[in-house]
């Protein structure tokens, strides 16, 4: 007998049931395109074939996923859209691109709980994510727009689906805690002039002037405000670390997921 899918009883003979290994054990990275191209591609490149190696004890080439990704393009008659690759082997490596519409930034500032967790094998982005949408659903209903983790020893490492970032007048600090090196994040050190990776405890929340969130979709969300146990900080806009992100991203273009090799 073939292994089967069945959703709510009825069988769905449309879905391989191999594809569910993409769920469960595995990899991604997820981006957002626009016109072809992909702010840090070379950084995706370069963290699916390092977790690939990690996870799965092989490599995986730059070659094959840019094909895959062109794929992505052909069939979506676009070049605006969101990607997200996941890897996942049974005898071999398997590529599963999810495609969709583009997602915008978000503009509202997020008001966010904080959560003594610490996420499992934090510098992979595994599939693992229960617990972020745990925390995060957790926070809503508490009120709040997200979750916000801390360690046992009260350092702040990151948010939900975010890096953070944190400004003292025009200097941005990032958090030492272990969380994920996210792509964003890599791309806007690349522009920065100067930055610092300290530690960021809970205590000294009020001592910085701002706080971003940055990932695939929203390069530098401004935090609103942090609540623990002891209290809420609250942070107002602050045109010089804006000032200071924005020039940071525009210093470092955007990469063509079709490379001059295959447009030629």
């Amino acid at each position: 007998m073939s292994d089967f899918l069945l959703l709510d009883g009825a069988p769905l003979p449309m879905v391989d049931p191999m594809v569910l290994r993409a769920t469960s054990y595995g990899h991604f990275t997820s981006m957002q395109v626009r016109d072809g191209q992909v702010d840090g591609l070379d950084l995706h490149f370069e963290r699916l074939d390092r977790s690939t190696r990690e996870v799965f004890g092989r490599p995986l080439p730059e070659d094959r996923v840019r094909a895959d990704l062109r794929a992505a393009l052909d069939h979506a008659g676009t070049g605006d859209l969101s990607i997200r690759v996941n890897v996942f082997a049974d005898d071999e490596l398997h590529l599963l691109t999810r495609v969709g519409p583009p997602v915008a930034p978000g503009t509202r500032p997020l008001r966010l709980l904080a959560y003594q967790h610490e996420r499992a094998v934090p510098h992979l982005k595994h599939t693992g994510t229960f617990d972020l949408t745990y925390y995060a659903h957790a926070a809503e209903q508490a009120g709040y727009d997200d979750a916000v983790f801390h360690t046992a020893a009260g350092e702040l490492s990151e948010a939900s689906i975010w890096n953070l970032c944190f400004a003292r007048g025009p200097h941005l600090v990032f958090p030492k805690a272990p969380s994920l090196p996210g792509i964003r994040q890599q791309v806007l050190q690349r522009g920065l002039d100067d930055y610092a990776i300290t530690p960021v405890p809970l205590a000294g929340l009020k001592t910085y002037d701002a706080a971003y969130l940055t990932n695939s979709i929203d390069p530098a969300l401004p935090v609103a405000s942090i609540t623990t146990k002891d209290g809420t900080t609250t942070y107002e806009p602050h045109p010089a670390s804006a000032a200071v992100l924005a020039k940071a991203y525009a210093a470092v273009p955007a990469q063509p997921i079709r490379s001059a090799e295959t447009t030629s």
